[in-house]
């Protein structure tokens, strides 16, 4: 009977290494799950340029010196929280542009409440998107910016990009990003309009929690998504490493935000359930959405293990649009790998940052 913790660690010293090594293990998976604090995110300096409700517009690292004369405003999804582009030193979009000479802006979406339940997609991207816009263009004293849509953000770009033809953007860059809703995968058919009562469930929610769209994406791979982390997490606890990437993705995937009602019903409704964008018969306060009318330098990036935006849904954007610079790019990543982790260290950070200086002189 060991009467202390001590006790116990001095008997499994005589152990054989094997089962020492095993011990250690288990005593490091349960302090990650139960001890540790949650560790820091969003490090990189940044100072806050404008603010809408509960939107706030970011600029980062001010004080170093701009080489590229075009900035770069990042849009992000309305589903989980942005820092996912500046995730932690070493590991970081954000941080990555900024050290090469790069000005960049980041509108955060903000918390929405149950008051905002009634904000449509329509609202931001008519009444925010060009604010944020106007105001780097401003603070940076430039003539030209390039816009960087992340997942739905990007969704959300292209339509600002198509109804806004008098704003100078001069590049477009898609992570990861929807366009073309005719075959969603496994979302074409849970969402489909004869089963899924969309209008029954924004009614009774008001706004959509994370934890219902959390699961919807689990289901997507439920053993991988719902047990994989902890079985490598007990399988790797011994590697600090992965033990730091492990405690900032699970921070992040835990830490999702409302997703605004009348957003959703529009998002679910006009996009995967009817397929409006790609065939033009979107309509936005009046206007039809015509990607052809993007005429900006496209850059255009898919994963190939995205089962969220599957490559042929973004890549299909690329034959509606007008430009005569455009290119679509696969890299050997997922949904949310494209932004962290080794390959976009290794792969996505230096392609964007190269594509946007060979675009931007």
């Amino acid at each position: 009977m060991y009467t202390s913790m001590k006790d116990l660690e001095n008997w499994v010293d005589k152990l054989p290494d094997e089962y020492k090594s095993n011990y250690n293990r288990l005593k490091r998976f349960s302090e990650v799950l139960t001890t540790e604090p949650e560790p820091l995110v969003g490090q990189t300096p940044k100072e806050v340029i404008w603010t809408k409700n509960k939107s706030k517009l970011y600029r980062y690292q001010p004080a170093i010196k701009k080489t590229n004369k075009v900035p770069i405003l990042m849009v992000y999804a309305l589903i989980n929280k942005p820092y996912i582009l500046d995730l932690a030193p070493g590991n970081s979009l954000i941080e990555y542009l900024t050290n090469q000479g790069h000005d960049v802006y980041l509108l955060d979406w903000g918390t929405a409440g149950y008051e905002d339940r009634h904000m449509k997609l329509e609202d931001y991207i008519m009444d925010y998107i060009p604010r944020a816009t106007k105001k780097v263009l401003q603070t940076s004293n430039a003539k030209e910016l390039s816009v960087l849509g992340y997942c739905m953000g990007g969704t959300m770009t292209s339509i600002f990009a198509a109804l806004h033809p008098e704003l100078p953007i001069r590049n477009l860059i898609f992570m990861t990003s929807p366009f073309d809703f005719a075959d969603a995968g496994h979302y074409t058919n849970w969402l489909d309009k004869r089963y899924f009562n969309l209008d029954k469930l924004v009614d009774t929610m008001g706004n959509i929690t994370p934890e219902f769209i959390d699961f919807g994406n689990k289901l997507l791979n439920p053993i991988q998504n719902f047990y994989g982390p902890y079985v490598s997490l007990a399988d790797r606890a011994d590697n600090e490493t992965f033990v730091e990437g492990w405690k900032l993705m699970q921070k992040w995937l835990k830490d999702g935000i409302p997703f605004p009602g009348e957003s959703y019903r529009q998002w679910i409704g006009e996009f995967y359930q009817e397929n409006k964008l790609i065939n033009d018969e979107l309509y936005v306060r009046g206007r039809q959405v015509k990607l052809g009318d993007i005429k900006a330098n496209v850059l255009n990036i898919a994963g190939s293990r995205d089962n969220i935006a599957l490559p042929h849904q973004v890549e299909a954007l690329n034959d509606k649009i007008s430009s005569k610079n455009k290119t679509f790019h696969l890299l050997e990543t997922g949904h949310v790998s494209v932004t962290v982790g080794r390959t976009a260290i290794n792969e996505t950070y230096p392609l964007i940052n190269e594509w946007l200086v060979e675009n931007s002189k």
